[in-house]
């Protein structure tokens, strides 16, 4: 499992005009799933999530995780995480997990991170044509792997 963090001032994110999700300050996710993920892995980052420290505190570091300054979530599948370049210019997903493994993992990680966080999570729509718009604060964008664990 693949996401890219961005710390946000505003994220919303609609699909053929119609809004999905929408947050303030707090964090975009863009999260991609492959074939060989596992609830483990959801757990594992929803774990990374709620700690991640990127928000700054009074004294303007990078102190205080979402929770800490009342931020929300706004999570979005995105299967061209797993995009591979190796061959060629045109990106091959082979990696990627088709719905029938991603869903359910996507869905799992979506009531993961609210149950755990404590916070109600906004979605985009799951395989949809999703247009994304966000201001990234600072800017701030993280990319973390379950597959790596740095």
């Amino acid at each position: 499992m693949r996401i890219v963090i961005q710390r946000v001032s505003s994220a919303m994110v609609q699909s053929e005009g119609e809004l999905k999700g929408e947050i303030e300050h707090g964090m975009l996710i863009l999260l991609g799933i492959e074939h060989e993920d596992k609830k483990e892995d959801a757990d594992w980052l929803i774990k990374k999530i709620i700690g991640l420290r990127i928000f700054n505190d009074e004294e303007g570091k990078m102190n205080l995780n979402c929770k800490d300054i009342g931020g929300q979530f706004l999570v979005i599948s995105q299967f061209t995480l797993h995009a591979s370049v190796k061959k060629g210019n045109r990106p091959s997903y082979i990696k990627s997990a088709r719905p029938v493994v991603a869903i359910p993992l996507y869905q799992y990680f979506i009531d993961s991170l609210e149950k755990n966080s404590g916070t109600k999570v906004e979605t985009g729509e799951f395989g949809a044509d999703m247009k994304v718009a966000l201001i990234n604060d600072g800017p701030v964008t993280i990319s973390i792997d379950s597959k790596n664990k740095e």
